[in-house]
């Protein structure tokens, strides 16, 4: 145990020392930002869930039935969520890190590293999990009138979850290795996860829960309530916790022990096979690791003679760009992602019951069709933000080879500019024109929705690529975390204030000039002025947009040592 701690020290140790690190000042305003947003979110779940439980306990007979089937629910996705990040965790943790070598140098067992390692990844694959769905248990708690036993129940509850999922991900981490190396395994399990993922959220959009408010499927519900009280299999440990917090609530202690007790005595069975797989099999996992290949695809393009008309200089960078991409399947294999989620958005306003809805269709539709320019806005930042933002980041400890480059940092910067915006501008478009012309809206709304898509796309690029150059993460391996940072906090809110300024002050003339559409009359003088300074405000601020941070990026860049 005395190894197992001092290996532990050095993470212990990075979480001290970080309120001592020298130019430091902006640290208590970033605190701040992340403890404001944290707590908002925190208490927007706890509200929703409160105000759920409380609709349901307020039903008849159902009440019960619907709150425990929830409560079954989130256990169950609690539990999946748990297992799916500590897959990724552990392999990072006990294979792909960069510092396993030196820790593997000293003097202790394989096993008791594997340990240190797995209480790590377990903290990291579970503590955000963990703290946000404890207002949801909260409100169980309140709504039921639970005592002091109930959130005690909670606190071991998560924790026994936490180590079961991780024990399972660890062990299945270690069976596996042996077979494939780590580096593949990432790859392929990244690939399962995305099919699934889209399997999953394609079954469930073509379900149309929007039907669900149309009476003529009430008949069904009976056929529902029938479900809801099938019970979950017994061999899963969410239904363990389910039932121990279920025996809380309705006060019957023996079955809550009984529960709780079959959850700590299968933790201690997870530690005792974690143990002695690991003596068995960790260390040659990790020989075989450390000498494979880590692609799994190779990828021979280039793109080079599309780019004959650029300069030497700029065209090697443009065509590394293109490569790193390409060469990293954890970028370009989510891309098969963003296809199914295009296909999804565009889905649904297909299933949209316009005709049912008490506003007039035509006003609706061009309504709707404002309003998706500000949905497809968001679309883009969230692309952006996984895509463009990391770019700088992703040069690694590499950078020093960028700056002794015989290029400008501000060249080298509108290069990664213009490799992510034409098919972030593609896939914006065809968002737009696709739902418009599912949505059947005028010839002004489709004009007006192409062109300001045309202006958004730059900055929003312009602003992942300024922000990601200003706060760059070199030593980070994996860049695509740093958009979880303060640089990229920061970008997501800038952009998604951009994107409703925007909106915003485009609102009032586009109203304007579409009513005056519908009632057939012109236009006076002063609602031309006020159209044509909004849309003028609307293309200085896009111009801005694109200008101003590049700048920053540029100039913030410049000053990092390397």
């Amino acid at each position: 145990m005395k190894d197992i701690i001092i290996l532990l020290k050095p993470r212990i140790w990075s979480f001290k020392g970080k309120g001592f690190l020298k130019n430091n000042e902006s640290r208590p305003f970033k605190l701040l930002l992340f403890g404001t947003i944290g707590v908002l979110f925190w208490g927007g779940i706890f509200a929703v869930s409160l105000r759920v439980l409380g609709y349901f306990k307020n039903i008849e007979d159902l009440g019960d039935i619907l709150a425990y089937k929830l409560l079954s629910m989130v256990l169950l996705i609690f539990l999946s969520i748990l297992i799916f990040s500590s897959i990724l965790t552990s392999l990072s943790k006990l294979y792909i890190s960069r510092d396993l070598p030196l820790v593997h140098s000293m003097p202790v067992s394989s096993y008791k590293i594997l340990i240190a390692r797995w209480i790590e990844s377990t903290v990291d694959s579970s503590w955000m999990v963990v703290v946000y769905t404890i207002p949801v248990f909260i409100s169980y708690g309140i709504v039921y009138r639970a005592g002091p036993f109930f959130y005690g129940n909670i606190v071991f509850t998560l924790l026994s979850l936490s180590i079961i999922a991780s024990g399972i991900s660890v062990i299945l981490v270690m069976i596996a290795v042996i077979v494939i190396p780590a580096s593949r395994i990432r790859s392929i399990f990244i690939f399962i996860g995305l099919f699934f993922f889209m399997v999953l959220f394609f079954a469930f959009r073509f379900i149309r829960p929007e039907r669900l408010v149309d009476p003529e499927i009430f008949a069904t519900v009976l056929v529902y309530l029938k479900a809801l009280k099938t019970p979950s299999p017994p061999y899963l440990p969410s239904t363990w916790a389910f039932d121990s917090m279920k025996a809380v609530l309705s006060g019957q202690f023996a079955e809550w022990l009984f529960h709780m007790a079959l959850s700590l005595s299968f933790v201690g069975v997870m530690v005792f096979m974690v143990i002695i797989i690991a003596d068995a099999m960790y260390f040659k996992g990790l020989s075989k690791t450390r000498t494979a290949p880590v692609r799994l695809f190779k990828f021979r393009g280039s793109g080079s003679i599309l780019l004959r008309f650029l300069s030497r200089p700029v065209r090697a960078f443009a065509v590394k760009e293109i490569r790193t991409f390409f060469r990293d399947q954890t970028q370009w294999s989510q891309l098969f992602l963003i296809g199914a989620l295009v296909v999804i958005y565009i889905y649904n306003f297909n299933a949209l019951p316009l005709e049912k809805a008490p506003i007039k269709t035509v006003y609706l539709q061009n309504l709707l069709s404002f309003l998706n320019m500000a949905l497809a806005g968001f679309v883009l930042i969230a692309v952006t933000a996984r895509f463009a933002y990391p770019a700088v980041s992703t040069e690694s400890e590499a950078f020093w080879l960028v700056k002794s480059a015989p290029i400008p940092l501000k060249n080298y910067l509108w290069i990664k500019f213009f490799i992510y915006f034409f098919p972030l501008l593609v896939l914006t478009e065809i968002l737009i024109v696709a739902t418009n012309i599912l949505l059947n809206v005028t010839p002004f709304m489709m004009a007006l929705s192409t062109v300001n898509i045309l202006l958004m796309v730059p900055g929003v690029v312009s602003m992942g690529i300024g922000f990601g150059a200003a706060y760059p993460d070199f030593k980070s391996e994996n860049p695509a975390q740093t958009v979880t940072s303060f640089g990229g906090l920061l970008f997501m809110m800038v952009c998604a204030g951009y994107i409703g300024a925007v909106i915003l002050i485009e609102s009032g003339p586009v109203y304007n000039i579409f009513m005056a559409g519908i009632r057939e009359r012109a236009l006076t003088v002063l609602e031309w002025i006020w159209i044509i300074g909004s849309f003028a405000l609307a293309f200085i601020i896009s111009i801005l947009a694109i200008v101003l941070p590049m700048r920053f990026g540029e100039k913030k860049l410049s000053k990092l040592l390397i």
